[in-house]
């Protein structure tokens, strides 16, 4: 079983190439990886194989970003507008430390 810290993704990308490969032992990523799959199976779609925990998917280098942090000043502007605009953080799993230590 593998630690935390252990658990990886690994994004591979050339200059050449058109297309990324993302490697994940993430949930939430293999997730948006899956749906992403379904809803466009002609430019994400997996690598061919698994490894026990983890994912590979081939998508668009367009799908890889690199963004800056936000501000703390942009943050709390934000939270201003979304608290004025009435939006609501959408509702989180609880997720017990038990079953995220298995």
């Amino acid at each position: 079983m593998l630690t935390k810290l252990e658990k990886e993704t690994v994004i591979l990308y050339n200059e050449e190439e058109a297309t990324a490969t993302v490697y994940t032992h993430n949930q939430k990523l293999t997730a948006k990886l899956r749906r992403m799959a379904e809803k466009f199976p002609d430019k994400v779609y997996p690598e061919g194989w698994e490894h026990p925990g983890a994912v590979s998917y081939i998508v668009p280098k367009s799908c890889i970003s690199v963004r800056e942090p936000y501000s703390e000043a942009r943050r709390a502007a934000q939270s201003r507008q979304a608290k004025a605009a009435g939006v609501r953080p959408p509702q989180r799993k609880l997720i017990s430390k038990k079953a995220d230590s298995s």
